[in-house]
């Protein structure tokens, strides 16, 4: 098969398959509740819950340091656990390092709060991103002893994790210069390809985990990064749909993640 290829060869087990399966599912559902208006209760959507119940809340910035704070603990830890040297194995590292690094560096120095998380959420975005570093790594221990797929894309993957990086690190900042000091409205943004889309951070999101992905070369490497792509894909639709909610002026050419498609 020609997907064989770019696939490194895995040793078979009907628990990992499983592993695949739940861990996919998992990450899909997430997207499909995203699509039916059932939001992760963080920025514009911390007070959408439609339960009755009164959530817990805690701080935005708080919120996703503990988001992101223990993915980037497992990644750095992983340099200590397994130190492999192969090339493959390091940049799949470096790279996940790299990327929370850059996560929290925005949560402390760029991003601007004005709303809460609810902790709930908070729960279950950090559960997910220590489970998705954890599982990379793991899996791209398990295929060590296996030849190298025919076709090497592990530069190709740092080229487009590169690249993703920089795009979603662009038009976070833009974000955070939609508002003035003091100010805790939002605005419909501007310049970079928010003038195409409404999420191309969520869309250079995607970038990135397909360049884990590309270095990685495993099943899972790939399906998480399809999960994630599905995940990212719901939430641009209520993004979307948020702003056209709140602002009448909002242009309806802007997409919600793929110019001029969707």
């Amino acid at each position: 098969m020609v997907l064989e290829r770019f696939l490194h060869e895995e040793p078979s087990s009907p628990y990992v398959r499983s592993f695949y399966a739940a861990s996919f599912l998992g990450i899909v559902a997430l997207g499909v509740s995203e699509f039916g208006g059932k939001n992760l209760q963080y920025s514009k959507f911390w007070n959408s819950s439609k339960s009755g119940r009164s959530p817990t809340l805690i701080g935005s910035r708080t919120g996703m340091l503990i988001c992101y704070t223990p993915a980037l603990i497992a990644a750095v830890l992983s340099f200590w656990l397994d130190p492999e040297t192969r090339t493959r194995s390091l940049l799949l590292k470096s790279a996940l390092t790299l990327h929370f690094l850059k996560r929290i560096f925005e949560v402390l120095f760029i991003h601007n709060y004005s709303a809460f998380m609810v902790l709930d959420t908070v729960f279950i975005i950090s559960t997910s991103y220590i489970s998705i570093v954890g599982s990379l790594i793991y899996f791209q221990y398990r295929v060590r002893k296996f030849p190298e797929p025919l076709i090497d894309l592990k530069y190709v993957g740092l080229l487009v994790f590169i690249i993703g990086s920089s795009g979603n690190f662009y038009h976070h900042y833009l974000l955070s210069k939609l508002r003035k000091k003091g100010e805790k409205g939002y605005k419909i943004p501007k310049g970079g390809l928010f003038n195409l889309v409404i999420c191309p951070h969520y869309l250079f999101e995607i970038v990135s985990f397909l360049g884990f992905a590309l270095i990685a070369q495993t099943v899972h490497g790939y399906l998480s990064a399809l999960g994630s792509a599905v995940y990212l894909f719901g939430r641009s639709y209520s993004t979307r749909n948020w702003y056209i909610s709140k602002f009448e002026d909002f242009p309806k050419n802007v997409k919600a993640i793929i110019p001029y498609v969707f």
